[in-house]
């Protein structure tokens, strides 16, 4: 009698949905900053149109999805999708106040 070895999620693991209370706004405003960013860098590619870069990495800032497990379900490297985080975080520091212009505004 053979034993059975194999995993039961197979060779990329186990692929799951989750579902993101976001507006399709706040979507396509994320996307179009990373895409005037490839532009202004000169990027002529990148491994997943900017829409899904935005939704990968909103997952990951707003559910505590760990990049790993969003990786391997959209087929890219976790470390590519670590640095889609931190290049979008630059992107939305760069647009945010400074402090002493927030500390300013009256609310």
């Amino acid at each position: 009698m053979k034993e059975a070895n194999s995993t039961v999620e197979g060779p990329d693991g186990l692929v799951y949905t989750a579902r993101l209370p976001l507006s399709s706004a706040t979507l396509n405003w994320l996307a179009d900053l990373i895409r005037g960013h490839l532009k202004k860098i000169g990027s002529r590619w990148r491994a997943l149109p900017a829409g899904k870069i935005a939704g990968i990495v909103l997952a990951v800032l707003r559910c505590d999805q760990l990049p790993g497990d969003l990786a391997g379900g959209n087929g890219v490297h976790r470390t590519t999708v670590a640095r889609w985080v931190r290049e979008v975080i630059g992107l939305l520091a760069a647009r945010a106040p400074r402090l002493e212009r927030a500390l300013k505004t009256e609310w």
